[in-house]
């Protein structure tokens, strides 16, 4: 009853501010208080969502089969009977996603030749290999093989991997995430003012090596994968870049991306350099320094990469609750999940279906419990409501990436971007986690509803892990629209200390990207439901408010943004 009374205070005084902020519209209804939508939450719609979502007739939802028709009827279906209207001008509620599919051979070989002498490498258990470019056949032959540290050059660091080093045609070899600079007072710590100490920038995303070494043109791009500074174990990322993989129509056809792109186990790495005459660990250590400089391996590397090609009509799916203000109706807050996952696997033995419950079908199942919780509101809030359930997240944050270059609202009259990217299915929490906690005013909303509800907002508990930039908020952020990420928490109510850490690693490495990730009729959805009851109120609040949300002093999102305000001639 307190929370209800704290609720309800909250809200008249929000519709008192509003209603003397709209002294030239008295005849404006003034939107629905927010019981209707916060009840409407239920574990028991959440769990049904989930299990058909992740069910093995949608078979593991991979973007251009069965499973994305399957999967896109369905989300349509479900926002056709909350009575939302379509989110796209063209009155459908499909946004078409032009992509590639790029099925690479598996019977590839990567070698090494230092003068007559060869090693070889195998698929799958020693590297992985692929191309974006839209070739039939593509690869290196007898490419110099150059260690770049990290790869990374960053000016505001004063960081340069490469030193003006020619590497045009070259093989690139490099190390994950970023350097882990020492502490100059307490070696035993990270120096906070360098790479965000033990926070992943950008800088450390495979995605940025990748970028970087194409820049500079190299032939191809080999990043070290090590599980503790990658985030997860290799056969995440053998099971991630085996298969089909896809990538936005470009009209380069992806010509300016290396030839090659790709992974090696630690192992083979340091099998690698000691067969080249260096040790690895050694180079290591020398590429946590500024004066690091790229190292020649004096060897040659060569693959081929046989492809089969298909272009692929993928979808985001677009639903929305048109802003009960006339004024303000042209702007919009966005809900966001991915749909997509992996889909399925028949080289493997025994289960083949990526069925991906809690990534994503917890987030998809969460967009249409929001979805619902905004229709039930007799009067809708202010601004519209956009519910946005993008494609292949998986495949590099595609589909985010595609609607951000072509939004259905003016980015520059998008509001807020909110994203749900695995949901809290094992209980309540004492606290909530924001990733990126910091960037934003969005994250004073939520800390100020989480003390309502008697929780407490965390950081990142593995900041190292780079989150931030591996989901589908990023598109937005990068492109200035103040964006919000939040995760479970860890203090679980009935657990001992440190039971939520432990299951967030067990579950990164038994069940992330594996086919164990299941629907689990004993989860506890009781965490999700007051989770999503968080973000409803946060999008509420929003979506009322008279003034936008803004990134915060510091933040790398702030320039862009202003700028893009003070051109549409929006003051804040």
């Amino acid at each position: 009853m307190k929370r209800k009374l704290l609720i309800w205070g909250w809200f008249f005084m929000t519709v008192a501010f509003t209603s003397c902020a709209r002294v030239e519209s008295p005849t404006v209804t003034p939107p629905s208080p927010p019981e209707a939508g916060l009840n409407s939450l239920s574990a028991e719609d959440l769990a049904r969502h989930i299990q058909t979502l992740a069910s093995d007739e949608f078979e593991g939802r991979l973007p251009g089969s069965r499973g994305e028709e399957l999967t896109i009827t369905y989300l349509a279906d479900q926002f056709k009977k909350l009575g939302l209207r379509p989110g796209n001008p063209d009155g459908s509620y499909f946004q078409k996603v032009p992509l590639v599919g790029i099925t690479a051979d598996p019977n590839m070989r990567l070698t090494f030749n230092r003068g007559s002498k060869k090693i070889a490498f195998h698929y799958g258990d020693e590297f992985m290999a692929w191309t974006k470019r839209v070739v039939e056949k593509t690869g290196i032959d007898h490419s110099d093989v150059v260690f770049v540290g990290y790869g990374v050059v960053a000016p505001e660091f004063d960081w340069d991997d490469y030193k003006g080093l020619d590497v045009k045609g070259k093989t690139l070899i490099m190390l994950v995430n970023d350097p882990p600079v020492p502490d100059p007072h307490d070696p035993s710590k990270l120096d906070e003012k360098v790479f965000g100490g033990k926070a992943m920038t950008y800088y450390g995303r495979w995605t940025y090596k990748y970028e970087i070494a194409a820049q500079k043109g190299a032939a191809a791009c080999f990043i070290i994968h090590e599980t503790g500074p990658a985030g997860y174990p290799w056969e995440v990322v053998s099971g991630s870049w085996s298969g089909e993989q896809f990538d936005l129509v470009a009209p380069d056809k992806n010509m300016s991306r290396c030839a090659v792109e790709g992974w090696l186990t630690i192992e083979s790495a340091r099998k690698l350099f000691r067969w080249a005459g260096q040790d690895l660990d050694a180079l290591k250590k020398k590429a946590v320094s500024r004066q690091f400089r790229p190292v020649s391996l004096g060897i040659q590397a060569s693959i081929s990469i046989t492809n089969t090609l298909r272009t692929v009509d993928s979808h985001n799916v677009i639903a929305k609750l048109e802003g009960s203000d006339a004024r303000l109706k042209d702007e919009a807050v966005v809900y966001m999940a991915h749909w997509d996952h992996l889909g399925k696997d028949p080289s493997l033995k025994g289960d083949q279906i990526y069925n991906g419950a809690v990534d994503n079908a917890s987030g998809v199942a969460g967009l249409l419990e929001l979805a619902e919780a905004f229709a039930r509101l007799e009067t809708p809030p202010r601004r519209t409501i956009l519910f946005l359930a993008v494609t292949a997240e998986e495949q590099g944050l595609l589909g985010s990436r595609y609607y951000a270059e072509h939004p259905v609202y003016p980015l520059v009259k998008t509001v807020a971007a909110i994203n749900m990217d695995g949901l809290n299915v094992l209980g309540r929490t004492r606290d909530i986690t924001i990733i990126g906690y910091g960037n934003s005013t969005l994250d004073d909303l939520v800390r100020s509803i989480a003390e309502r509800q008697g929780r407490v907002v965390r950081p990142d508990p593995e900041p190292e892990k780079g989150f931030f930039y591996r989901s589908d908020h990023f598109n937005f952020a990068k492109q200035g629209v103040p964006a919000l990420y939040t995760d479970p928490g860890v203090d679980y109510i009935g657990r001992p200390a440190g039971w939520g850490l432990r299951m967030r690693e067990k579950y990164t490495a038994e069940n992330y990207h594996k086919p164990s990730d299941e629907y689990d009729p004993h989860w506890d959805l009781s965490g999700a439901v007051e989770d999503l009851q968080l973000l409803f109120e946060v999008g509420y609040r929003v979506a009322n408010e008279d003034e936008y949300p803004q990134w915060k002093p510091g933040t790398e999102f702030k320039a862009k943004r202003e700028r893009m305000l003070k051109e549409a001639g929006i003051r804040q």
